[in-house]
């Protein structure tokens, strides 16, 4: 709930502030006094769009401050702050006092610039009215206009029919982002087929041109090694063949070889009767066996030289052939191979597109079949719903003095050339209704179109309350639709600026009445001219107007004072608003049976709402 508010520096206002309580309370006060700006502080504490011209002349900006209670206190037990309220000033910071209220303010600079905080912490603007409207429901002449929009009225409808519906549209905004996700993959898909048969043209003279090499792994660095042997041949032979003669010997040698000269050194030994050169025959053995083993690897070393010539041209022509397939695909033939593989996974991924265009296309329509199931869940839950609101709405405006009048809501399709508003960017999906399978707009909150329209009496042809109803009739309808769409748990705030616009006698008595009743489970903030309104109210806040000379520093002229009137004073302000008698012995008569009636009422609702 709102706890209190604070002006400064806006319009007529050059200073005020005002306490707010549980229930119902009233603002009234002349033409002119300001009673305007208190609803346009709370749209700036809603996030609205700052208007500087809105700013007093002689302040350099408008300030706005109000604190709320997180805590509905007309609720049993303390209701809990709302879930996502909370995330939200957890995640911008924002203090919460012990007393479970959050402060959040709203600067408006001369210049255009504005500025909001909430909890003692600066916030974007965005985000202040998301926090707010958590709380805060303004409904003004503006949104009277609103309810005229299609949209608004599918909203109104929605919002009556409750987690059902919340579930079901939920679900088709779920199939129909899938379905949109899929036909855009489709589009693609098609949009690139050209480009996908080139790229498979150039993917397979790619592969098959690295098979016709059949290149092995690390073959191109063992190449190098063997050609450049190759190329040194005589000379390597004839190093091979020195080594291997001094090692093992050479046939073609008088002198002896290293194995034959180790072998007498261990015949020597082993001749020898001392002990000391008989413990150097494991190291001569052991410098046998090492030598032993470099001969045999000379020997085999010897026996793989080439003996052909040609070799090494053959061997040219391969480098050669592994060389052009670096120059393309990779470094070295490693990379190539690498390459290789990754190119026929891509084949087979876009080796026959055709093929893959006609899968997905088989899931788009699977998909758009989904969200036509959904949307016509979604309708027929509507449809319900809808005649349950018409019903409880007209009852309600029945007791707002609108004689025989009736609230008709129609759900229908938005089918492909109707004279609706659907935007002709929607994508269609194919429905069942009255007329058989039509083609209808899928929007993003489904395929339906929702009307108001007014029946005047029970023999009238309804009309679209954006044709029908008047200014008057419109405010009854925004009010009976609130009555009735106000969540029973209440803990809102809902406030109404001039509701009772273009009514009066018996019909403001019932708004009155349904004001009250609203605010046994919801703070209500209502702006009025109507004394029979008024009375309903818990508290009762008056707007004055003071008219002050002009300094230097001060422009003067006029100023508003905000007041919470006693009960003797709320006679006297129901008297001046009762066709401005004042206060007059037959002007405070007719305001105090006013009064008396009102609390009567008030009264016996709370004892029958505290008994249920």
């Amino acid at each position: 709930m709102l706890e209190e508010l604070s002006i400064r520096g806006l319009g007529v206002i050059e200073e005020a502030s005002a306490e707010f309580h549980p229930g119902f309370t009233v603002l009234t006060g002349e033409t002119g006094a300001g009673k305007t700006m208190v609803v346009t502080s709370l749209h700036l504490l809603s996030g609205a769009r700052a208007d500087p011209t809105r700013v007093r002349v002689g302040h350099e900006k408008a300030t706005v401050e109000g604190r709320f209670r997180l805590v509905n206190p007309l609720a049993e037990g303390e209701a809990t702050t709302d879930p996502e309220l909370a995330e939200l000033l957890e995640s911008a910071g924002a203090d919460v006092d012990d007393d479970d209220s959050v402060i959040a303010v709203r600067s408006v600079s001369a210049d255009g610039r504005s500025r909001a905080h909430v909890g003692g912490r600066s916030v974007p603007v965005g985000l202040m009215g998301r926090m707010t409207s958590r709380l805060l429901t303004i409904h003004g002449q503006n949104d009277q206009l609103r309810l005229l929009k299609g949209a608004q009225q599918r909203a109104a409808l929605d919002r009556f029919a409750g987690k059902n519906v919340a579930r079901s549209l939920r679900a088709y905004q779920k199939a129909r982002n899938h379905w949109l996700e899929l036909s855009a993959d489709l589009a693609q898909r098609r949009a690139n087929s050209r480009e996908l048969a080139q790229e498979t043209d150039r993917l397979r003279f790619a592969v098959d041109e690295i098979a016709a090499v059949d290149p092995q792994p690390a073959e191109d660095v063992e190449l190098v090694a063997t050609i450049r042997r190759l190329s040194d041949l005589e000379t390597i032979r004839t190093a091979a063949a020195g080594a291997q003669g001094t090692v093992v010997g050479d046939v073609n040698s008088d002198g002896g070889s290293v194995i034959e000269g180790l072998g007498y050194v261990r015949s020597v030994l082993e001749a020898s009767g001392d002990e000391t050169l008989r413990g150097l025959l494991p190291r001569v053995a052991e410098a046998l066996a090492v030598v032993s083993d470099i001969g045999d690897e000379l020997t085999s070393f010897m026996s793989d030289l080439p003996t052909d010539a040609g070799e090494l041209e053959q061997l040219l022509t391969r480098q050669h052939d592994l060389r052009s397939l670096t120059r393309k695909y990779a470094a070295d033939i490693d990379g190539v191979l690498e390459w290789y593989t990754t190119a026929q996974a891509r084949l087979a991924e876009i080796d026959n597109p055709a093929e893959s265009i006609d899968e997905l296309e088989a899931s788009v329509a699977a998909a758009r079949d989904d969200v036509a199931a959904a949307a016509s869940k979604l309708h027929d839950q509507r449809v319900t719903a809808a005649k349950s609101l018409a019903k409880q709405v007209s009852a309600e405006l029945l007791g707002l003095a609108m004689g025989g009048a009736a609230l008709v809501v129609d759900v229908r399709y938005d089918a492909v050339g109707s004279d609706d508003s659907g935007s002709s960017d929607d994508p269609t999906i194919p429905v069942t209704g009255a007329d058989g399978t039509v083609a209808a707009r899928a929007g993003s909150s489904g395929a339906d179109v929702v009307e108001f329209s007014l029946r005047a009496h029970a023999d009238a042809v309804p009309l679209p309350i954006a044709r029908s109803a008047s200014g008057g009739e419109l405010s009854r309808v925004m009010l009976a639709l609130e009555v009735v769409l106000a969540a029973p748990e209440g803990g809102s705030i809902m406030v109404f600026d001039e509701v009772d616009a273009g009514v009066g006698g018996g019909a403001a008595v019932e708004i009155g009445r349904r004001l009250a009743r609203l605010a046994l489970k919801h703070q209500v903030i209502v702006v009025t001219h109507l004394p029979q309104v008024a009375a309903f109210a818990d508290n009762h806040v008056v707007i004055g107007k003071n008219i002050a000379s002009g300094t230097k520093r001060s422009p003067g002229g006029h100023t508003s004072t905000v007041r919470t009137l006693t009960r003797d004073e709320r006679i006297g302000e129901l008297a001046r608003m009762l066709a401005g008698l004042g206060d007059s012995d037959t002007g405070r008569a007719h305001a105090e049976e006013l009064l008396t009636t009102a609390e009567q009422y008030r009264s016996v609702r709370k004892e029958t709402n505290a008994g249920s």
